[in-house]
């Protein structure tokens, strides 16, 4: 059987007209249609029932076996009114007296209607979806209810809203500005503000930023030590970064510069302070992880291979820039190498040692 479905979603049908609902059979389909068009001519469910009564009467005279029947919700629209469309259909479905497989035609005026379509899925195969719309208003009621979608979703919202927002605050920003004097350079940032978000937008990584955010809020209130080493480690690259330019500038007062002399004179004023850097951010995390009882004796490598990195990068970034001749080159790759050789050893030996002492009885 073929089960034509009208839909009204805010239950125009049961508040105009008083009928009760669902609305079942193509005689109270047509009396619910012609009191609806009475009680207000301008409302598109009087189409929507009227299409349905059109759809019974052209598959019935196809031989087709076929029921009509209209559903309603409540006034507000809501999640309640998709349940109580599932309630109405479930009557509807149990109230039909075939043994034969039901399938349903879906009738609605719009996209607000059709909201309603996964929970009508839910109960019974859907054949297909005929919308109603009045001829002099194509998707008027669609284009209504799709901005108000958009407006109502909270994600599609500050996609949209947000940079719009922005982009009509400029010029009243700058005129302010300039009103009181301030430097012009307000315009740059205001276009860098919307840049920025744009592109955070357009990468996804909003959600890195809310997580990164959310982990330093957990490391403020449990009193990790690593959110001060972060911190201080923060400042060392900052400085390392200005070193690393500063040597740079050096360089180019002394000599021409290629691609690799500008990425080893970048790193003979850098590599200290990141060093210096990395240690910090090493020792913070161990002691972290000692308090939590998680510590390892592996762990106290990350601090010495750090040196080792350090000591071979100075080492070959000096050679590169001429402040150091081959031996000295020589002498630091054998440094960092032992260095972190002899960690590695020590720890491990420590570690299995430690593994294997039998506990006191």
């Amino acid at each position: 059987m073929l089960l034509v479905l009208c839909v009204d979603l805010d239950d125009d049908v049961g508040r105009k007209t008083g009928f009760d609902t669902p609305v079942v059979g193509r005689e109270a389909c047509e009396a619910a249609a012609v009191a609806l068009a009475t009680a207000d001519p301008e409302d598109s469910d009087v189409n929507v029932l009227f299409q349905g009564v059109h759809l019974y009467d052209r598959l019935a005279s196809e031989g087709e076996a076929v029921e009509v029947a209209a559903i309603t919700g409540n006034a507000k629209a809501d999640v309640g009114a998709n349940r109580e469309v599932g309630d109405e259909l479930d009557r509807v479905l149990a109230g039909l007296a075939t043994g034969e497989s039901v399938s349903a035609i879906i009738v609605t005026d719009g996209a607000q209607d059709e909201s309603v379509i996964p929970v009508i899925r839910s109960r019974v195969p859907v054949d297909g979806i005929r919308r109603v719309v009045v001829r002099q208003a194509q998707d008027l009621e669609s284009m209504y209810y799709t901005i108000k979608q958009v407006l109502n979703d909270p994600e599609t919202r500050g996609t949209i809203l947000i940079p719009l927002g922005i982009l009509l605050l400029i010029y009243p920003l700058v005129a302010v500005a300039d009103l009181l004097g301030l430097p012009g350079s307000i315009l740059g940032v205001l276009s860098a503000m919307l840049g920025l978000y744009v592109l955070f937008r357009g990468l996804g990584l909003e959600e890195t930023v809310d997580e990164y955010a959310e982990r330093g809020r957990r490391l403020l209130y449990t009193g990790r030590v690593t959110l001060i080493t972060y911190v201080v480690a923060a400042a060392l690259l900052f400085i390392g970064g200005v070193g690393g330019l500063d040597a740079l500038n050096d360089a180019r007062a002394e000599m021409a510069l290629g691609t690799i002399e500008v990425i080893a004179a970048l790193l003979y004023g850098a590599v200290q302070w990141f060093a210096a850097a990395g240690i910090t951010s090493s020792l913070g995390q161990i002691t972290d992880e000692y308090l939590a009882e998680r510590f390892e004796w592996r762990y106290l490598n990350a601090p010495f291979y750090v040196v080792s990195i350090a000591v071979v990068l100075h080492a070959v970034s000096a050679f590169v820039l001429g402040y150091q001749d081959l031996p000295y080159v020589a002498i630091a790759l054998t440094v960092g190498t032992l260095l972190g050789l002899a960690s590695t050893l020590a720890f491990a030996i420590a570690e299995s040692r430690l593994k294997r002492r039998p506990e006191p009885t």
